[in-house]
């Protein structure tokens, strides 16, 4: 067990016992992914072991990114303990600029789930609009 009964002050504190907190919120855990540049193909592989990817994997565009949402159900089994992470997960993944949208493509495999897609050039974030002057609208 581990416990606190000092601080850097100086002064003492209670005794505190740290094994017995649950997580915080903000440390839950989330979709380990990576992704990287293959020429001009755009690679992203996330690590979803034990998930049914035709029921608990919901992949959607969001403007410039890919969210991934992911259940993984708890099975019934009587378990005297469990280290794995079950409910539900998110993840925003930013998008390289230039994806062609239209050929993202998703495929699981051995608890990874990849995506991929063509990059091009980007497109130019503003253009100019050319002015037709019409005589006579007086």
């Amino acid at each position: 067990m581990s416990t606190v009964t000092k601080f850097r002050g100086g002064g003492t504190l209670a005794p505190f016992d740290w094994t017995s907190l649950s997580w915080l919120p903000m440390l839950a855990p989330t979709i380990r992914v990576e992704d990287y540049l293959d020429g001009d193909r755009y690679v992203v592989r996330a690590e979803l072991p034990g998930v049914d990817p035709a029921k608990d994997v919901r992949i959607t565009l969001t403007g410039e990114n890919l969210r991934l949402d992911v259940v993984r159900r708890e099975s019934h089994a009587d378990k005297v303990r469990t280290e794995f992470h079950y409910g539900s997960f998110s993840r925003l993944v930013p998008l390289p600029a230039g994806l062609k949208q239209e050929t993202l493509r998703a495929a699981y495999a051995d608890g990874i789930l990849e995506i991929t897609a063509t990059v091009g050039e980007p497109e130019p974030a503003a253009r100019e609009i050319p002015i037709t002057v019409e005589h006579g609208a007086h």
